[in-house]
């Protein structure tokens, strides 16, 4: 029988000396953000019931969370994401408390990665939500947030991608599929994989949708309202582009440091946004995303609660791999 007494599981690392240092550094900067502009921290257990996400809206795949049993023979499985436990805890404890309400957190979260390409299955993540406001202020505070939160990670250079869950939500309803087609074409166009989109779609047929649903991971970059406008014709899906182009004018004006752009083809793997969604890159790192978030409007309903939200959360981990391998400090305050 293999011991493994020296080693770590797969998908997680020990952190020593001057990584630790760096990554509560960058996570103190996250933190004095948020409380000045008025988040509380919340904490929610390491462990929670599984069936905290097994409902419709959940956002993480069951065959990816790490499960175990309790002394009572009941499910648990270790908190895969932060978000769903925040909603969890407004439906419950905070069911009372005026809205809207300014959560952040600081904790880490566990999930297998299916791809593992040096990706980790225990993540530190710090974030914000803000529960009980459907409005565009709300989505443009959260985005201000997320560029100041980047801006403290002096002198990375960073970009920020905007996109709306709601057209890639109305397309692939249209097309009346298993949730598992579904998935392999979300995944074709979170990954950009233009050849395997287009066999996996051929194998359905052809027509409009069809066709829309092969345009839409290329609908990305600075100037591409105009091409979108004259894909999508109805009216629906037109507000949400005009929509779109307010908030990324409004953005494109808060920062000296980033660029932001539209992406169409972001399709998170979380199946809980409702609107629009965002992600965060650093420069020189690429290939995983520092920062994600976006509009999600009913997830409470799964506690029992209605209560529109929107937040994000910042990979503390990659966020200290950047600046490591860059040998670069963040200012200091």
């Amino acid at each position: 029988m293999a011991s493994y007494k020296l080693a770590t599981p797969e998908g997680t690392k020990d952190y020593l000396f001057n990584e630790v240092t760096l990554k509560n550094k960058i996570a103190n900067k996250f933190r004095e953000l948020f409380y000045k502009h008025s988040y509380h921290e919340v904490i929610t257990p390491g462990l929670e019931y599984l069936d905290v996400f097994l409902a419709k809206g959940h956002g993480q795949p069951i065959e990816d969370l790490y499960k175990l049993v309790d002394n009572h023979g009941r499910l648990m499985v270790l908190r895969p994401d932060s978000t769903t436990p925040i909603a969890r805890l407004c439906a419950t404890r905070l069911k009372e408390e005026t809205l809207p309400l300014r959560l952040f957190y600081d904790q880490n979260v566990y999930a297998y990665t299916r791809q593992m390409r040096g990706y980790s299955n225990e993540v530190r993540q710090t974030g914000i939500e803000l529960i009980g406001s459907g409005s565009s202020k709300s989505d443009l505070e959260i985005l201000y947030l997320a560029v100041q939160a980047l801006e403290e990670i002096a002198p990375c250079k960073f970009r920020i991608e905007i996109g709306h869950i709601g057209i890639y939500n109305s397309l692939i309803e249209a097309l009346n599929v298993t949730e598992d087609i579904q998935e392999e074409i979300r995944q074709c166009i979170e990954s950009k994989n233009y050849p395997a989109l287009n066999e996996r779609l051929d194998k359905l047929g052809s027509g409009g949708q069809i066709e829309l649903i092969k345009r839409l991971p290329r609908l990305f970059g600075e100037e591409v309202f105009e091409e979108a406008e004259d894909l999508f014709q109805n009216e629906k899906t037109a507000e949400t582009i005009k929509y779109l182009k307010e908030i990324y004018d409004k953005v494109k004006q808060m920062s000296t440091t980033g660029s932001i752009s539209v992406d169409f083809g972001i399709v998170n793997s979380k199946d809980y946004y409702t609107g629009m969604v965002f992600k965060g890159y650093l420069e020189d790192f690429a290939g995983e995303e520092v920062l994600s978030g976006g509009r999600y409007d009913n997830l409470l309903q799964c506690f029992g609660k209605q209560a529109e939200a929107v937040g994000f959360s910042i990979n503390v981990d990659v966020a200290t791999k950047v600046l490591m391998n860059q040998k670069r400090e963040i200012r200091r305050p």
